[in-house]
């Protein structure tokens, strides 16, 4: 992707690190400078539109938070459907739930029941590939939902974390897309 190749170091230079966040030992990837210049989230919005366009889906899921941020313009530009998959207890009426593991603890995340169906296509968007906790939920609730995974794509991966090693046989061949490796 040629594309991809020329705004890397633009996006790059939109993700400012912040040392100690949220606690000590951790540098957080703050992703707001990235927002906050349109030259750089036109083209992290164009990047993961053509991911979507090349996948064939038909909706995007967007991950509390910070993938509803990524994922509703992306949904517009590629013409489809957005679906927020949120914590759970924050969507009014019939929803679909997934519990999972964290590092100390469980969550667990909802759609709405009716927001997707057999014969959707469905590419989950979030800002970071981490451990893969939160996307191998919402892939899990997608398929119980009816719907196909077309694949993840994601701002950023941190791959020393291996979330893309425990997603890739949830993701059964789909393909999971990042714009940065770090």
């Amino acid at each position: 992707m040629t594309e991809l190749t020329e705004i890397t170091p633009l996006l790059l230079s939109r993700i400012r690190d912040v040392a100690d966040y949220p606690e000590p030992g951790v540098m957080f990837k703050d992703i707001t400078p990235l927002l906050a210049d349109p030259a750089a989230f036109t083209a992290l919005t164009d990047a993961l539109a053509r991911i979507a366009t090349e996948t064939g889906a038909t909706k995007i899921v967007g991950l509390e938070a910070r993938g509803f941020i990524l994922g509703a313009p992306v949904a517009v530009r590629a013409g489809l459907g957005f679906i927020p998959v949120r914590k759970a207890g924050k969507l009014p009426g019939a929803t679909l739930s997934q519990a999972y593991d964290l590092e100390y603890g469980s969550a667990e995340i909802e759609v709405h029941a009716e927001d997707l169906a057999a014969g959707d296509r469905v590419l989950v968007v979030d800002d970071v590939l981490a451990t893969g906790g939160t996307a191998e939920a919402s892939i899990q609730l997608i398929r119980r939902a009816g719907a196909e995974v077309a694949g993840l794509a994601v701002l950023m991966e941190l791959g020393f974390l291996g979330g893309r090693a425990r997603l890739e046989p949830a993701l059964s061949g789909a393909p999971l897309e990042s714009l940065l490796k770090i």
